[in-house]
C-alpha cells in the first residue's frame, strides 16, 4: 500500500476500491477523499475508518486516483492539477479518457496509470486491465497493481489502445452475464417454469457455474465437455448454440460493437 493515498472521487465504484484498499491495509490517517457531494455511506465510512474527507488544503498524496465521472473531467482540471506533486502516482479510472487526455488537462502528471475495472470490482471481484505510461517505474507499477488487485484480478497491457478491449470484454461483459441470465429464465418460463422458479434457478445456475469456474483451474472448455455427456440433455442444447451462426459469432459481435465504440468514446 502506498505511503498517502487521495481518491477524487467516491461514488460507487471509488468508494469501494476505497474500502478494499483500508481492508488490504492502507492507512487511513494517510488517506483522504475529495469529492463535492459524497453519500450518506461514503460520510460513515471516512467518520468511521478516520479518513479525512474534504480536507481544506491537501498536500500532494503518493498517488492520487481518479474516479470522477469522465464528463467532469475538464471543469475539475485546474482544481486537480494543483493536487499532484513531483513524485505522485496517477491512476484514472476514466472510461474514454486516455493518457493524452489527462496529461494535457493536468501537466503536472508525469507518472500516470489508466486503469479499466468492471461492477464486480465493487465485491472484490473485478477483473481490471491496466496500462502504465513511460513516467511509472517498476515499483510504482507493483504499487499500482496491489492497489488495483484489491479490487479482483489484474492484467497488464502492452500498449494503451488495447484498453478498448478490456472495456468490450471484461468492462461491458458483465452485462452480457446479466442478460444471459434473463433471456435463460425467459426460456424456462416458455418451457412452463413459473417465472419465479425460472428466475431463481436461472440465477443460481450462472452465479454457480462462475463459482465453479473460479475454482476449478481445468478451464471452461474442458468444464463444458465434462458435463456433456452424449446424446444428452446438454448436448441437445449445445448443438444449437454452438451451431454456425450460434453464440460464438454473436459474441464476436457483440464484443467488436463494443470495441468500436469505446473507441469513438476515447477519440
Amino acid at each position: 500500500m502506498p505511503a498517502s493515498l487521495m481518491l477524487v472521487g467516491a461514488g460507487k465504484m471509488g468508494g469501494a476500491m476505497l474500502a478494499g484498499w483500508l481492508d488490504a491495509g492502507l492507512d487511513p490517517a494517510a488517506t483522504s477523499v475529495i469529492d463535492p457531494d459524497p453519500s450518506d455511506a461514503m460520510v460513515r465510512l471516512c467518520a468511521e475508518r478516520g479518513v479525512s474527507l474534504n480536507p481544506p488544503e491537501p498536500p500532494p498524496a503518493a498517488v492520487l486516483v481518479l474516479a470522477i465521472k469522465p464528463q467532469g473531467l475538464d471543469a475539475a482540471s485546474p482544481g486537480l492539477d494543483r493536487l499532484i506533486g513531483p513524485g505522485t502516482l496517477l491512476v484514472s479510472v476514466l472510461a474514454g479518457k486516455t493518457v493524452a487526455d489527462l496529461r494535457g488537462r493536468l501537466p503536472s502528471a508525469r507518472a500516470v496509470v489508466r486503469a479499466m475495472p468492471n461492477l464486480p470490482a465493487s465485491i472484490g471481484r473485478g477483473a481490471t486491465g491496466a496500462f502504465a505510461n513511460e513516467g511509472v517505474s517498476e515499483a510504482r507499477r507493483a504499487e499500482a497493481g496491489a492497489l488495483l488487485s484489491a479490487a479482483g484480478v489484474v492484467a497488464w497491457l502492452e500498449d494503451e489502445a488495447s484498453i478498448d478491449a478490456v472495456t468490450a470484454v471484461s468492462g461491458s461483459g458483465p452485462a452480457y452475464v446479466f442478460l444471459m441470465v434473463e433471456t435463460l429464465a425467459e426460456a424456462g418460463i416458455a418451457a412452463g417454469l413459473t417465472p419465479e422458479v425460472a428466475g431463481r434457478l436461472a440465477r443460481a445456475t450462472v452465479a454457480g457455474a462462475g463459482a465453479l469456474l473460479d475454482a476449478d483451474p481445468t478451464g471452461a472448455g474442458a468444464l463444458r465437455q465434462a458435463v456433456t455427456s452424449p446424446g444428452g440433455t446438454t448436448a441437445a442444447a449445445l448443438q444449437v448454440l454452438m451451431a454456425e451462426d450460434g453464440m460464438a459469432p454473436l459474441m464476436r459481435r457483440a464484443v467488436a460493437a463494443a470495441k468500436r465504440r469505446a473507441g469513438e468514446l476515447s477519440s
